[in-house]
């Protein structure tokens, strides 16, 4: 999908990096579901959206030379591990799991499913659970998180992307049944934008205490008492052809969305962040080799 993100004037400590002056820019927007693999909606998983910011000026990290800003979000407020140990463990599980067939990894969506729902009532959710097993929300309805922290200029932050149109909020009641289409999720954000725009306003959390917002475990969620979310910038994503075949081809093989595709100022930030920035290469990388297509430059 394609829109525009709008910036507002703002106060210092928000007008960094990107955000420092006001003003408009073409993005491009994926939403996807959490596993590197086709599976059926049935295995409802973690959810993302990712955001390409175009014509972005400042310097880079090293190796990234477009003028583009990447933002990868998830849904969950904090990453299933904490550490970069964590975070290479899971994946290795993950991999382990692969050839498992697609009704043992739908018995445990079910099982994460349940347990969070469990757990509602009188906790709070897992962040774990929701990676194997997120409720069958809509898209358009779900909010998306850093998970981790970045640099915002001088600043720290964990940045959080939520819906805010009434058209989208109308969606809060929608639910998929998987046994109905097993591509429901795409299909239904498909519909959405046939005949409506959607509003995402992205609201960081700026870093303020070491002791309960710590840099380097990602596990941990920053107490909104401390550190509330403000509003930062706008995305709108205005009612479109949502799944043309030229875009899906284009977005296929030539546009990679990672974390290491930014502004120095917004630097991602600590052990997690780290190991993403390496795996995502080699990911993007295999991709596009699987694709027979070069690493494009975005």
């Amino acid at each position: 999908m394609i829109g525009e993100l709008h910036i507002p004037e703002l106060p210092p400590e928000l007008a960094q990096g990107l955000f420092a002056t006001p003003g408009a820019y073409p993005v491009a927007i994926r939403f996807a579901q959490g596993p590197g693999e086709t599976l059926g909606d049935h295995v409802s998983t973690h959810r993302g959206i990712a955001i390409k910011v175009f014509g972005v000026q400042g310097e880079k990290l090293p190796g990234h030379m477009d003028d583009t800003q990447d933002f990868v979000f998830a849904t969950g407020p904090t990453f299933s591990s904490g550490t970069a140990q964590g975070f290479l463990r899971d994946a290795k599980q993950i991999g382990a799991a692969t050839p498992l067939p697609e009704g043992a990894k739908s018995a445990v969506s079910s099982l994460a499913r349940n347990i969070n729902r469990l757990l509602t009532k009188v906790a709070e959710p897992s962040a774990k659970a929701d990676f194997f097993g997120h409720p069958y929300s809509h898209p358009l309805v779900d909010a998306y998180f850093s998970q981790a922290p970045v640099r915002s200029g001088d600043f720290v932050a964990k940045v959080g992307a939520f819906p805010v149109s009434a058209a989208q909020d109308e969606l809060k009641e929608w639910k998929l049944d998987p046994h109905k289409d097993e591509d429901g999720f795409r299909h239904a954000a498909v519909e959405y934008f046939a005949g409506h725009d959607a509003i995402i306003e992205l609201r960081p959390q700026l870093w303020d205490q070491a002791e309960t917002q710590p840099i380097e475990d990602a596990s941990v969620e920053w107490p909104v008492e401390e550190s509330p979310y403000r509003a930062l910038a706008t995305l709108r994503i205005p009612r479109q052809d949502a799944y043309g075949p030229a875009r899906v081809q284009f977005f296929d093989e030539h546009m990679t969305f990672r974390p290491a595709h930014s502004l120095a100022a917004h630097r991602p930030l600590g052990s997690v962040m780290r190991a993403r920035l390496q795996v995502y290469r080699a990911l993007a990388a295999f991709r596009h080799e699987q694709n027979t297509k070069q690493p494009p430059p975005l």
